[in-house]
């Protein structure tokens, strides 16, 4: 359903370059940000208590830059979703013709290029959990422009950011039933679905009329390309999805700013420019922004970090990783804003309130 080599192609020929460098500094910045993941490890296993199953895989640290951070979505992204279109198409007992087929995967594969064009110069890092066995990326040519950008310290924002990325890694090494849960959620979604094309296709055409008032400087919500998804069966997974990935983003935020200054000395003024920087800027960015779904994903990391704050607050760190003792435990999607009633069932007791 998707080319995915055009996936790769479309995405490499459209992203933008990265900062300039010399060749001193790109491999000063590579060793500077493979010592700073390694620093990172101790910090967070500090901060959270928590520690890797025994026997389990050491994940690989890949310092990349933009192409191949493209590179490695794009097969994660395969080994993901062709296996779920897979068994889509057999639930609905619909099958394109080879033609359609391949003209379908190519006009799939140069949106998806397209997509991967916009977020291969966004994304600073990230913890591989399908396709590689688990693997962090850390892209330099983007930490490099968005310390450039935000006229931070260098050496304290490569640390940062390492902090964030080193928790997810931890978060899937401590917790091995962690994939096996959201790679479960997904295949429920996939159970869920029962379009036609001519119900997508109107579907689709709500969203991008949608799109306008972020054009036009709207503030308002959008769900983005999520809005496709009405029925009450997928809904309650995007729910319990949503609810996972805003625990672990929250759990990232958390982290790395409760380090504190000792190990990060300008953490209050790098929250302070990056939180600017999510915002978006001109009608471009805050249209793909809505299309993707990131403003979703930006009240991701805010309702985690409430969550993971409020529990901490309550109940203590120990209390808190109760949340990882098993699926049963995670907190459901209303209680990310009101952490209280996640203590109070999993713990049975109040929280204590100011």
């Amino acid at each position: 359903m998707v080319d995915w080599d055009l996936a790769g192609r479309t995405a490499r020929k459209l992203m933008s370059p990265g900062p300039e460098t010399t060749r001193e500094e790109a491999a000063g910045v590579v060793r500077e940000l493979h010592e700073a993941a390694a620093t990172a490890v101790g910090h967070v296993e500090a901060l959270t208590g928590m520690r890797p199953a025994p026997g389990g895989p050491v994940p690989e640290v890949v310092v990349v830059d933009r192409p191949g951070w493209v590179d490695a979505n794009t097969s994660g992204m395969a080994a993901l979703l062709d296996p779920l279109v897979e068994a889509l198409q057999q639930k609905q007992d619909r099958r394109p013709g080879p033609l359609a087929t391949a003209i379908g995967s190519r006009a799939t594969g140069a949106q998806a290029g397209l997509v991967l064009s916009y977020l291969a110069s966004k994304v600073l890092g990230q913890y591989e959990v399908f396709g590689s066995g688990g693997r962090l990326l850390l892209v330099a040519p983007n930490v490099v422009a968005t310390e450039r950008k935000l006229g931070v310290d260098p050496t304290d924002f490569r640390l940062w950011v390492c902090l964030h990325e080193v928790t997810h890694q931890l978060q899937f090494t401590a917790v091995p039933w962690l994939q096996q849960h959201l790679e479960g959620q997904i295949a429920d979604f996939v159970a869920a679905t029962d379009l036609s094309p001519d119900v997508l296709r109107e579907r689709l055409q709500e969203v991008v009329r949608g799109l306008a008032d972020a054009v036009r400087g709207g503030e308002g919500e959008s769900e983005g390309l999520m809005a496709l998804v009405r029925d009450p069966r997928q809904r309650a997974v995007l729910d319990r999805v949503t609810a996972v990935m805003s625990l672990v983003e929250g759990h990232a935020e958390y982290v790395m700013d409760g380090v504190g200054p000792d190990v990060v000395p300008s953490v209050r003024t790098l929250r302070k420019r990056f939180a600017q920087r999510r915002k978006g800027q001109g009608p471009l960015d805050r249209l793909l922004r809505r299309l993707l779904g990131l403003e979703q994903k930006m009240k991701q990391y805010a309702d985690g970090r409430q969550f993971v704050g409020g529990v901490v607050d309550s109940v203590g760190m120990e209390g808190f990783n109760r949340v990882w003792a098993g699926p049963e435990n995670l907190p459901r999607i209303e209680e990310l804003t009101e952490p209280q009633r996640w203590v109070e069932r999993v713990h049975g007791r109040p929280a204590i309130t100011a």
